[in-house]
């Protein structure tokens, strides 16, 4: 079993407010979570509301399979204009390794 996980982190454009921000974040957690059949969530910064982190986790057979998901949901992360993508840390790991 393999276990993959991301966090993206982004910097978030002409925001003022955290209902700005979550007008734009709960969309886009919605949309990765129906696109790919991944778990989602955002993970940090949650009282700032220029910053948000989401994190993406998926468990497959194979690591072929985590690495075209995981590459698909940046490709996703990377193409919306509104905000900025600062930075991707991902991984995936075999179940013996935990």
């Amino acid at each position: 079993m393999w276990i993959g996980f991301a966090e993206l982190d982004y910097l978030l454009g002409d925001v003022h407010s955290l209902k700005q921000k979550r007008s734009i974040v709960r969309p886009m957690v919605a949309e990765i979570r129906r696109r790919f059949a991944v778990s989602v969530a955002e993970v940090d910064h949650l009282d700032a509301h220029r910053r948000t982190v989401i994190g993406v986790s998926l468990v497959a057979a194979d690591r072929s399979h985590v690495i075209e998901v995981l590459d698909a949901v940046e490709r996703f992360a990377a193409g919306r204009p509104e905000i900025e993508l600062l930075s991707v840390r991902r991984r995936a790991i075999v179940s013996t390794d935990v």
